[in-house]
């Protein structure tokens, strides 16, 4: 397993769960000196930053890019893949093609979390989710060309009313027509809906591609009252190797946050 804390690049946003904000290279610098092993970045647009910098960044602070997300599609410019409207879905699939295009050059795959939208008014549950699964069919595929995978994440129940547990998402990721999306176990939003944490990270098993890193608050693991040893016991039974990722609140600050990240993920997993 790899170690893995979130930057924020977005100038549009103020707050939210990413432990670094704003300077890249301040932020990649401070993480290597604590020993993660990859950065997961949240950028404006594909452009926002140039592939070549970050590579070169990763390769002076060695790194690795554990994820890109693709949230402000919707933050930004209000897209998402079950819009009602065809013209906005085909937006937010040539919106999402373009991260993953820009994930490919530094070997980093893709997040769908918020992008994935909701059911609108109006519209049938049934209709709305096989939009999303039309729109990862899509982009999963664009993603195996490129080489990496897609990462698709349930959120809770009131950040979406699409899927919200590992179970469902399995569902929806074994009706899918391609092998390259993956699924983001989020502990944050699991604390919210699922019956056990670790009983659905053993379902869910080899289809989880990428795990978010935050306490029952959404502050760093071990300032909330997540049962921590569960959850680690489950994810090392199921054999997980990929990037668990601090998506939490900066709390109390930035720095404090990922240094209480580093020293609980390698209490649990070092």
């Amino acid at each position: 397993m790899k170690s893995c804390v979130t930057i924020a690049l977005v100038p549009q946003i103020k707050t939210g769960p990413w432990i670094y904000w704003n300077d890249l290279e301040a932020s990649m610098a401070k993480a290597s000196a604590l020993g993660f092993d990859g950065v997961e970045l949240f950028t404006a647009s594909a452009d926002a930053i140039s592939p070549q910098r970050v590579a070169q960044l990763a390769d002076q602070y060695n790194l690795q890019i554990g994820a890109v997300g693709t949230g402000a599609g919707k933050v930004i410019h209000g897209l998402t893949l079950t819009d009602p409207d065809p013209a906005i879905r085909t937006q937010a699939i040539d919106f999402i093609t373009d991260m993953i295009a820009f994930g490919a050059k530094v070997g980093a795959p893709a997040i769908i979390g918020s992008m994935q939208g909701n059911v609108a008014p109006g519209v049938d549950h049934e209709q709305a989710l096989s939009w999303l699964a039309e729109g990862l069919n899509t982009l999963g595929q664009r993603a195996e060309d490129q080489g990496v995978s897609l990462i698709y994440e349930p959120l809770n129940r009131y950040e979406t009313n699409l899927i919200n547990t590992l179970d469902v998402g399995v569902n929806l990721l074994k009706g899918l027509n391609n092998k390259a999306v993956a699924l983001l176990a989020d502990l944050f939003h699991m604390n919210i809906e699922e019956p056990s944490l670790s009983e659905s990270i053993r379902m869910a098993g080899s289809f989880i591609g990428h795990i978010h890193f935050a306490d029952s608050n959404r502050r760093p693991i071990g300032l909330g009252h997540l049962a921590m040893d569960e959850v680690a016991t489950a994810i090392n039974e199921i054999g997980y190797s990929g990037f668990i990722s601090a998506e939490a609140f900066p709390y109390p600050d930035s720095d404090q946050a990922a240094k209480q990240t580093i020293e609980s993920f390698t209490h649990y997993f070092g």
